[in-house]
Parts: C-alpha cells; sequence; structure tokens
C-alpha cells in the first residue's frame, strides 16, 4: 500500500499549483504586494514532483517508496480572471534509494477552473488534484510577515486499497505566511509557508467499502518559491505525516517528503522530430525501427526485440540496435521517455506471463538507454502492456515478429 501511486499524491507547488503561471502584480508605490493567478489561453506547462514515502501499518514499518510524479496542464480557456485547466497525471515509482528504473503507476485526468485567487470550480466525480483550494490569496495586499487562514479541501483515490467507488473527500483549514524574499538559483523569489493540521472524523461508512478510513489525523508543512520576475511558481517542498484509521481499528502511516518545480516546454515539433530521426534510421539502415507522431509525442518503435526464452537479458544485436537509438535521443534531451514492452501470444502463456516479460523487457531497454546515457532514470517511465495492442497477426511468425517489440516516446509534456 503506497499513498502516492494509490492516487494519495500530495501534488507538488503549492500542494496542487496546477493552475499555472501564478502571477504577482505589483502595487506602484508601495510596499505591499497584490498577488493573483493569472491565466493565458493556450498556456502549456509540466510540474514534476519526488515523492520519498515510508509506510507503517499499526505502528510496523511496511516499506519505502520513490515516487515520480509528472503532470502536464493545459489552459484551454478563459474567463472573468478565471482559468479552464485540462489536467494529465502519470505516477511512477521504484523502490527507495534505487537508482533503476521508474516504473509506471497509475494515470488521472482532470478538467476545472481556477479563479484568480485560486479557487476551484471542479466536478466531485474528479479523483485528481489531491489538494484543493491551496493557495488561495486574499483580496488585499500582502507585505512580508503577514499571515492570512483559508479553507481547502482534500480527496484521495481508495478503490484500490479500500475498494471505495467515489473520491473520499475532506475539509482542511490552511495557514499561509508571506515569509519574504530570497534568491533561489539566482533568481529572485516571494516565498510562503503553507501548513495544516488535519484531525477528521468520517461521519458515515461508504457504500460498497468492506475497509475503510473512520479518520484522518495529521500535518503538512510546505516552503513555496515564486518567480518574482517570471511571475510563476518555481519550486516546492514539504514535509508531510499522515495517519488513516480504518473501522477494523488498522492505522495506516505515511510520512515522508517532497520537493516539485514547474518546467516550461516549447511545444514539441512531432512531424519535425519524426522526421529528422527517419533520416537517421535511413542513413544508418537499422532493422526493424519504425518512428511516428503519435499523441503522446514521437514514438519509436523497435520491433521483432530479440530476448533468450523467458530472459529479460538483451542480445547483442538488440544491445548495438539500441546504442543507435540512443545516440539519436540524446539530440533532444530535454525531454522525458516513456519505454513501452509488448509480447506476441504463445501457446503455453498465461496473460500474467505475458505481463511480467513485457515489463521485464521495458525495464531491460531503459535500463540500457540510461547506463548508455540517453537519459537520467527520473526521466524515463517504463511499462509492461503483456500481449495487448497487437499490431501483427499473433497466427503468423512475421506478426509475432512485430508484436514482440519495444515502443520509446519522446513525451509532449
Amino acid at each position: 500500500m503506497t499513498r502516492r501511486c494509490q492516487g494519495m499524491s500530495r501534488f507538488l507547488l503549492g500542494s496542487a499549483v496546477l493552475a499555472v503561471c501564478l502571477c504577482a502584480f505589483p502595487t506602484p508605490g508601495a510596499w505591499a504586494d497584490v498577488f493573483r493567478f493569472g491565466y493565458t489561453k493556450g498556456e502549456k506547462y509540466r510540474i514534476v514532483s519526488q515523492v520519498h514515502e515510508s509506510v507503517y501499518v499499526n505502528g510496523r514499518f511496511s516499506h519505502d517508496s520513490d515516487i515520480l510524479d509528472r503532470i502536464s496542464v493545459s489552459v484551454t480557456d478563459t474567463r472573468d480572471g478565471a482559468g479552464n485547466h485540462d489536467v494529465h497525471y502519470q505516477t511512477s515509482e521504484r523502490a527507495y534509494g534505487s537508482q533503476d528504473v521508474y516504473e509506471w503507476s497509475e494515470e488521472y485526468t482532470s478538467q476545472f477552473w481556477r479563479d484568480a485567487r485560486g479557487v476551484y470550480t471542479i466536478d466531485p466525480s474528479y479523483f485528481m488534484p489531491t489538494v484543493r483550494d491551496v493557495p488561495v490569496f486574499p483580496e488585499g495586499d500582502l507585505k512580508p510577515g503577514d499571515s492570512w487562514t483559508e479553507p481547502g479541501n482534500e480527496v484521495h483515490d481508495f478503490r484500490t486499497n479500500f475498494g471505495m467507488p467515489d473520491p473520499f473527500s475532506f475539509p482542511i483549514t490552511v495557514r499561509y505566511v508571506y515569509t519574504g524574499n530570497e534568491d533561489r538559483d539566482g533568481i529572485s523569489c516571494a516565498v510562503f509557508t503553507i501548513d495544516y493540521e488535519i484531525f477528521h472524523h468520517v461521519p458515515s461508512a461508504p457504500q460498497e467499502a468492506q475497509r475503510y478510513p473512520v479518520r484522518v489525523a495529521g500535518e503538512s508543512h510546505q516552503r513555496f518559491w515564486w518567480d518574482l520576475a517570471g511571475q510563476r511558481p518555481l519550486y516546492d517542498t514539504e514535509k508531510f505525516d499522515f495517519v488513516f484509521t480504518l473501522n477494523t481499528g488498522d492505522e495506516v502511516e505515511f510520512v515522508g517528503t517532497s520537493e516539485g518545480k514547474l518546467i516550461e516546454a516549447a511545444p514539441l515539433d512531432r512531424k519535425g522530430i519524426a522526421g529528422e530521426i527517419q533520416k537517421e534510421l535511413d542513413q544508418q539502415k537499422i532493422p526493424g525501427v519504425t518512428v511516428a507522431p503519435t499523441p503522446q509525442g514521437v514514438t519509436i518503435t523497435l520491433e521483432n526485440v530479440n530476448f533468450p526464452p523467458n530472459s529479460d537479458e538483451l542480445l547483442p544485436a538488440e544491445q548495438d540496435k539500441l546504442h543507435r537509438i540512443s545516440e539519436i535521443l540524446k539530440k533532444y534531451p530535454d525531454r522525458d521517455i516513456a519505454v513501452t514492452g509488448f509480447t506476441a501470444r504463445a501457446p503455453g502463456y498465461t496473460e500474467d506471463d505475458y505481463q511480467t516479460l513485457s515489463e521485464k523487457r521495458a525495464r531491460a531497454a531503459a535500463r540500457f538507454l540510461i547506463n548508455d546515457g540517453a537519459r537520467q532514470a527520473p526521466q524515463v517511465t517504463t511499462r509492461g502492456m503483456g500481449a495487448q495492442n497487437p499490431i501483427g497477426d499473433n497466427d503468423t511468425e512475421e506478426g509475432r515478429r512485430k508484436n514482440r517489440r519495444v515502443e520509446i516516446t519522446i513525451l509532449e509534456n
């Protein structure tokens, strides 16, 4: 049981500063500033956060996790100072302290409006973002040392943990302090602290759930840096400790730290990059490799990726092929990549066999690319798809060759 990968993420940069472009408009001739969100239709951003988390069950250590959240945000419309946001969340995980690849865990989508002060208008059926109405700024001016309090809300996904089909939500009361200005990484920033404690009793048992939280207690302590010149979020850190008491009497505690940052990236020229890579492939005459623009970015497909039977060890020929792909990927260093493994169907294998083998093969390819210098580990996510999504006929050898593949996607956002 991992809090973050089960949809219980803190959603960083101000505990859910999805609103993109958090702007401070100085008041001329005054010592105080008015802080407001600002939105521009068509803006796109990425938020990347890393979480280090320990889980305890009934006071006994269960496990550690190292979790990577990638969030892509698009401002699709503006109205009366508010922005409409389409957001895609992808979480991945690896063993705490490991230098291995991150493995795909969960994906979510969400859509909501957020006004100039930071207040959400969102359908309650969405599981993300976890923390809502944080931060919310006061109506008037702020100067260093000022503090204020605003209500917020937390929402959690307990479908996997407890079989609860709907989002589990509870209110929070958030305390803010504008601590002053400081430089971070050479950038002048306004700094805020964001703190709240929780002690919430669940008023009634959720339907269709045999195990469910009856009490939530804990605390979150955050620092939030805001680029004054760029008028947008720069960085966020958090320490958290939350205990969920279940109707069975069991207690599950999540303790950890996190940090996040907002990244602005120019739109990916998918058609142009796919064309550049195709020229490289033609020049090098790499067999069984194709490239195409996709909704996620630009995908390089390696067909007939061969491993020894029931193995995830790359054969020398595949290593050579991946090395040449690695050299191509190094030309686009600022983009994260996703490595997805697929298998062909064959007699004597189960769906679990296909899934496990595809995951191992994706990891093997990703590890090779990391070791070859194509990317750092936090820039790579792996996923196994088993025998799903065949592109060839599994009743023929040619079709099976196509289905034994690895896809490497240069991600748009």
